[in-house]
C-alpha cells in the first residue's frame, strides 16, 4: 500500500493557465486552430512569389509579408502547444491530459506542415538578390537575424516532399518522449515505509541524515532498474530516428545539428569539453576528496555527492523567504530586473507545488513573444530550490526582455539561453553567502561548488556519455548493459576516486530527460556557466557599466550570435583561454573551501 503523498511547503503556488485557455473544452481552442489555418492559407497564397524573378523592392515586400504571416501563425499555434504541454506536465498520470497534448500536437503539425515551402523557397534566392531585397525594403531587413539561421540550414535541407514527411511524422516520434515522461511520473522509490516520487527521491539525496540518503538512493536504483529496459528502448529509438534524419541531411556527427541550431562550431564545443575534462582532477576530484575528509569518510558514497557538509539540519526556506531572497538578488542588477521577476509572483505564472503526477525538474516556458512565460519547479524548501527558483526566473526575465523582438527573433540559441538563468543563480548564491552566519558559510560554499560541478563537470560528463552512446548507436542497437557501462565510465571519470559508484548507480542515466527530449542539449549548461563566469568577472571590474550592456544582451534575444553579443564586454569565446576563466573561478572556490576546512 502506498504511503500518502505529503506536499512539502503547501504555500508554494499553483499557476493559472486561463490567460491561455480556460480549459481543454474552451471554445477558443477550436477557434484558434481555425485562425491558424487562415493565416497559413494566406501565407501559402504567396508560394512561388519568393523564387520568382522580380526587382529588389518587390522581393523585399514579399519576404516581409510572408515572414510576418509565418510569425503570426507561429504565435497562435505556439499558445495552443504551450497550453497543452503546460497542463500535461502537472498531470503526467492523467490519461486525458496526455491525450489532449498528443491530439493538439497532431493538429498543430497538420496545420503547420504546409508551410515547409517557406524556408526552402527562401534558400533558393541568390545571395546577391536576397541582400539587395533587404537593402531595398526596411521591413524585410528586420528579419535579417532569422534569415541568417534559415540560410545556415541550406546545405542540410531536403526536398519539399521529404521535409513534409519529417514534419508530419513529428507527433508520432514524440510519443517516445511521452512514454519516457509517463514512466518517470509513475516511478515510486521505496525508502523505508515511504514511497517517493522521482522529485522526492532526488531531493532526499540532500538530506542531512546518511540513512535517509542511502534509503532514497537504493530505492531509486531499484525503481530505475525495473524501468531501465523500457527506457533503454526509448533512448535507442530516439537516437536511431535522429541518426536517420542526420544521414539524410548530411550531418557528419550526431551533435552537428544541435551545433548548427546553437550557431556554434563543433570544434569550439569539443575544445570546451576537453578543457573541462582536463580540469576534472583540479575541480571535482580534488573537491570530493576534501568533502570526504570533511565528512570523516575515506570515500563518499554516490548518494553523498550533494549531502550537506554540516551534521546539523540545513536551513529550510519557506516560499515567502525564497521569493524575498531571489527578488533582492535581482534588484542588484537594477529595479527593472526585480520588477520583471516580481511579476511572476504577483500573477499566477509559477507552479511550484510538488504533487503526485507532476513531472520532476524545472523549466521556464516562454510560450510566444505576445504571451507571458510560465515557470515550473518542484519546491521542497531546500537551498537548492532557492537557486532553482532564481535560475528559472532568470529565464523568465530574459524571455520578457526579448519579447519586443517578436517570436522569431526572440528565440535564443542555447549558447546564450542559459546566460540569464545561471547569472541569476550566481547573484542569489552571493546573497545567501553574504547574509549567512559564519557557522553556515562552509556548508553554503560547499553547496555553491557542488552546483558549479553539477553545471560544468557533470553536464560535460553527460555530454561525453551521450556522444559515445550516439556514436555506438550508429553501428546498431546499444544494449542496456552497454549503456550502463558507458554511464559508469563517464561518471567515474568525472567524479574521481573519492566517490564510490555503488551497485544500482549504473541505471541512473535513465532519469536524465534531456537525453530523450533534446539530444545534445546538456553541453549548453556548461557553456552557459563558463560564459557567465566571464561575465561576472566583467561585472566585478565595472559594475555600473555592466548592467546596461547586460540588459541589451538579454533584450537582443536571438538577433545576434553569441560572438556578437559578447563583443561589447570585450569577451571572445573563440579564444581557447575564454573557457579557462570559468574553470579558474570554480577552482578558486575549491581553494576557499580548503582554507575553511
Amino acid at each position: 500500500m502506498n504511503a500518502p503523498f505529503k506536499t512539502p511547503n503547501p504555500e508554494a503556488p499553483l499557476w493559472d493557465l486561463t490567460d491561455l485557455y480556460a480549459s481543454r473544452d474552451d471554445a477558443r481552442v477550436a477557434a484558434d486552430l481555425e485562425k491558424a489555418r487562415g493565416l497559413v492559407e494566406a501565407l501559402n497564397g504567396l508560394k512561388g512569389r519568393l523564387a520568382a524573378d522580380q526587382d529588389a523592392q518587390a522581393l523585399g515586400e514579399a519576404l516581409d509579408r510572408a515572414i510576418q504571416l509565418y510569425e503570426q501563425a507561429s504565435d497562435v499555434l505556439g499558445a495552443l502547444g504551450a497550453y497543452a504541454f503546460l497542463s500535461a506536465s502537472t498531470a503526467r498520470d492523467d490519461a486525458t491530459a496526455q491525450g489532449f497534448e498528443a491530439d493538439v500536437r497532431e493538429k498543430i503539425t497538420a496545420i503547420a506542415t504546409p508551410t515547409v515551402w517557406l524556408t526552402l523557397e527562401i534558400n533558393q534566392i541568390d545571395d546577391a538578390a536576397l541582400e539587395a531585397a533587404l537593402i531595398a525594403h526596411a521591413g524585410a531587413a528586420r528579419w535579417r537575424p532569422w534569415l541568417r539561421r534559415v540560410r545556415a540550414m541550406k546545405p542540410h535541407e531536403l526536398s519539399a516532399e521529404l521535409e513534409t514527411f519529417i514534419a508530419e511524422r513529428g507527433p508520432i516520434t514524440a510519443q517516445w518522449p511521452r512514454l519516457f515522461d509517463e514512466q518517470l511520473a509513475a516511478l515510486r522509490a521505496k525508502a523505508g515505509h515511504e514511497e517517493l516520487t522521482l522529485a522526492e527521491a532526488l531531493n532526499r539525496l540532500s538530506d542531512a541524515k546518511p540513512a535517509h540518503r542511502k534509503a532514497a538512493a537504493e530505492g531509486l536504483s531499484e525503481a530505475l532498474a525495473a524501468r531501465a529496459p523500457t527506457l533503454a528502448l526509448v533512448l535507442n529509438t530516439v537516437a536511431a530516428d535522429k541518426a536517420m534524419e542526420d544521414r539524410w541531411r548530411g550531418f557528419k556527427r550526431p551533435a552537428d545539428s544541435r551545433h548548427l541550431g546553437n550557431e556554434v562550431d563543433g570544434e569550439a564545443v569539443d575544445a570546451m569539453a576537453e578543457a573541462v575534462a582536463a580540469a576534472y582532477p583540479r575541480l571535482s576530484h580534488r573537491y570530493y576528496a576534501l568533502k570526504a575528509k570533511a565528512m570523516g569518510k575515506a570515500r563518499l558514497d554516490h548518494w553523498d555527492r550533494n549531502a550537506p557538509i554540516e551534521t546539523t539540519t540545513p536551513r529550510a526556506f519557506t516560499w515567502t523567504e525564497g521569493r524575498e531572497i531571489v527578488l533582492d538578488s535581482f534588484s542588484d542588477l537594477g529595479g527593472d530586473f526585480a520588477d520583471r521577476a516580481g511579476g511572476f509572483f504577483d500573477k499566477p505564472w509559477i507552479d511550484g507545488r510538488a504533487r503526485p503526477g507532476k513531472q520532476s525538474g524545472a523549466y521556464a516556458h516562454p510560450v510566444t513573444a505576445d504571451r507571458h512565460p510560465y515557470v515550473f519547479l518542484n519546491w521542497m524548501g531546500e537551498r537548492r530550490d532557492v537557486l532553482t527558483l532564481a535560475h528559472e526566473l532568470g529565464h523568465g526575465v530574459h524571455q520578457t526582455l526579448a519579447a519586443d523582438q517578436g517570436t522569431l527573433l526572440a528565440d535564443t540559441p542555447l549558447t546564450l539561453a542559459e546566460t540569464a538563468s545561471i547569472f541569476a543563480e550566481g547573484l542569489t548564491f552571493d546573497r545567501l553567502l553574504a547574509t549567512a552566519p559564519k557557522s553556515e558559510q562552509r556548508g553554503l560554499l560547499a553547496g555553491r561548488i557542488e552546483d558549479g560541478l553539477n553545471t560544468v563537470v557533470r553536464q560535460i560528463a553527460f555530454h561525453r556519455f551521450e556522444t559515445r552512446f550516439h556514436d555506438e548507436r550508429l553501428r546498431g542497437e546499444v544494449s542496456q548493459q552497454r549503456i550502463n557501462q558507458l554511464w559508469l565510465e563517464e561518471m567515474g571519470a568525472s567524479l574521481g576516486p573519492s566517490v564510490k559508484l555503488n551497485p544500482g548507480y549504473e541505471h541512473w542515466w535513465a532519469y536524465v530527460s534531456h537525453f530523450v527530449h533534446s539530444p545534445f542539449y546538456v553541453y549548453a549548461y556548461a557553456f552557459g556557466d563558463l560564459l557567465v563566469a566571464a561575465l561576472m568577472e566583467a561585472r566585478r571590474n565595472d559594475p555600473a557599466g555592466f548592467t546596461p550592456l547586460y540588459r541589451e544582451l538579454l533584450a537582443g534575444g536571438g538577433s545576434r550570435t553569441y560572438v556578437e553579443a559578447l563583443k561589447p564586454f570585450g569577451l571572445d569565446p573563440r579564444d581557447p583561454a575564454f573557457w579557462s576563466v570559468g574553470c579558474q573561478r570554480l577552482e578558486r572556490l575549491v581553494d576557499q573551501f580548503e582554507a575553511l576546512a
